[in-house]
């Protein structure tokens, strides 16, 4: 998943930024409001985190209030360091999905931006499924058919993204542009690579296999009314 940090504060950087990145988030960062406003403008982002205090511009409610004037819906986590209740009130009413006051602890910041993400996708339950896998997006774990399979964040970041999109095809444009930040330097071919880690991790001695190959289109995790292959005759 793909998240905006638009924060002025370097310590607050460095520190959310490595955790997400650590996570498996693909981060993002804006130190001031002009340049937050841009990027939010240009890029689908999963959630973005916006610090209510900003450089250049007025202050970060005025950015989110233009940014939903403008039809932008990604979920908005608000950081700030008032914390009394018409300071929250005004946050929320002015259309931020959650809110979050200085100084947090990271692993509540990372469970907010975890449920902003799952409600973007419309799915409550933290553990999705299909079939025997079973991905517990609080704890980060995968199973298939009961046994624990070990991913990497990046592996990890590429299995929940087909899984939120399960039974829909998804390109190597839509994962690239959510996993990836905008200093990663690799190609875009490293999306097939990663595809070909996870076979080898979710469907290798498994059956049916899981992660789909539309040709010319992209990748999938196999939907409901998507019938299982047909065994080889020995």
């Amino acid at each position: 998943m793909r998240v905006l940090l638009i924060e002025d504060s370097a310590p607050i950087v460095r520190a959310v930024r490595q955790g997400l990145e650590e996570e498996g988030f693909a981060v993002d960062v804006a130190v001031d409001g002009e340049e937050g406003d841009v990027k939010a403008r240009a890029t689908a982002y999963d959630v973005i985190i916006l610090d209510r205090m900003l450089p250049k511009v007025d202050d970060g409610l005025t950015l989110l209030k233009k940014w939903r004037s403008a039809g932008i819906t990604t979920h908005v986590l608000m950081l700030t360091a008032k914390t009394q209740f018409p300071d929250r009130v005004a946050g929320l009413d002015t259309g931020a999905d959650d809110y979050l006051c200085k100084p947090f602890d990271f692993s509540e910041l990372l469970a907010r931006v975890r449920a902003l993400v799952r409600r973007g996708h419309q799915q409550k339950d933290p553990v999705l499924r299909c079939y025997d896998l079973e991905i517990d997006t609080a704890a980060r774990t995968v199973r298939r058919a009961g046994q624990v399979v070990h991913l990497t964040p990046r592996e990890y970041a590429l299995l929940e993204f087909l899984a939120f999109h399960r039974g829909k095809v998804v390109t190597r444009s839509m994962i690239w542009e959510h996993l990836y930040d905008e200093y990663d330097e690799n190609t875009s071919n490293v999306v097939d690579v990663y595809i070909r880690y996870l076979r080898n991790k979710i469907d290798k001695n498994f059956d049916p296999p899981l992660i789909l190959t539309r040709w010319g289109e992209g990748y999938m995790l196999r939907g409901d009314d998507d019938p299982p292959a047909p065994k080889k005759e020995k």
